[in-house]
């Protein structure tokens, strides 16, 4: 049930880290420029000069007052480089920086970097569940995020969700996945233009087996994808895949159908929809 272009088993989902930062320090000529250690390593982490960001935030620290704030920099930065090489020195490092500081030394926007990080963490020590509740606190601070992080953290949430539902019983998944589609619905109805929501409310359902509500979810989200940020492009690329990857196999088993046909059925579906 992965996407292939967006979510956390591939790259370009997983730049989610750099949304719920906060922003880029304005006005600075250079960074080489920014004298305080911290600035300048909030600065090279947005850039995605995660070693440099590292070393930074490695003087920061030198500064009591600062070090709590420095090894949550340091440990986004190694969640990014354990995303982007896989290599489990980084994901340790990571968790280390945030087991060792003080969230209670953290600002408002701060401690949602932390939690963000925490449940990144979590997620890729492959404790789904418990990154799931961590992203849930997240979510729940309506306002606190801004729409394209929030997305990210939504999807982050649901991912981490169906990872968790694979290995359990049949019973068990069937509550996951609407756990899922109840807050997809949820999220569409106050924000239609919501590209991971859309995705989500078709693959949930297809997680449950309801592979009409799946077909039905799909061809919405791909009417309403001109409404998301991109207009559309990823979501529609996600679906694409989700249906002819997935979707379709699965229905053509159920109805004893060729997949040949339903794949048309699809791609007439797009012509129709499509500019």
């Amino acid at each position: 049930m992965d996407r292939s272009g967006w979510r956390v088993t591939v790259a370009a989902l997983l730049s989610a880290a750099s949304t719920t930062v906060a922003a880029q320090t304005a006005g600075s000529p250079t960074t080489a420029a920014i004298k305080d250690p911290i600035a300048r390593a909030r600065v090279l982490y947005n850039e995605r000069h995660f070693d440099a960001a590292i070393a930074a935030s490695d003087q920061a620290r030198a500064t009591p007052a600062r070090a709590d704030g420095a090894d949550l920099i340091a440990a986004r930065a190694y969640l990014e480089r354990f995303r982007a090489s896989g290599v489990s020195d980084d994901l340790a490092s990571a968790r280390d920086r945030l087991r060792r500081l003080d969230p209670q030394r953290l600002g408002g926007r701060e401690r949602i970097e932390f939690l963000v990080g925490v449940g990144q963490t979590l997620f890729f020590d492959e404790e789904f569940g418990a990154a799931a509740d961590v992203f849930t606190s997240v979510l729940a601070r309506d306002g606190s995020l801004p729409a394209e992080a929030r997305e990210r953290v939504l999807d982050w949430w649901a991912s981490a969700l169906d990872r968790d539902a694979r290995p359990r019983s049949d019973l068990e998944r069937q509550g996951v996945y609407q756990r899922i589609r109840d807050r997809m619905g949820e999220e569409l109805a106050g924000h239609p233009g919501s590209a991971a929501a859309a995705y989500w409310l078709s693959a949930a359902a297809r997680g449950q087996g309801n592979l009409q509500a799946a077909w039905d979810a799909a061809q919405a989200g791909w009417v309403r994808a001109g409404l998301a940020s991109d207009h559309g492009v990823s979501l529609r690329a996600d679906l694409d895949r989700l249906v002819m990857r997935g979707i379709v196999p699965d229905r053509a088993r159920a109805l004893a159908q060729p997949p040949e046909a339903l794949r048309q059925d699809w791609e007439r579906f797009k012509e129709r929809w499509t500019k």
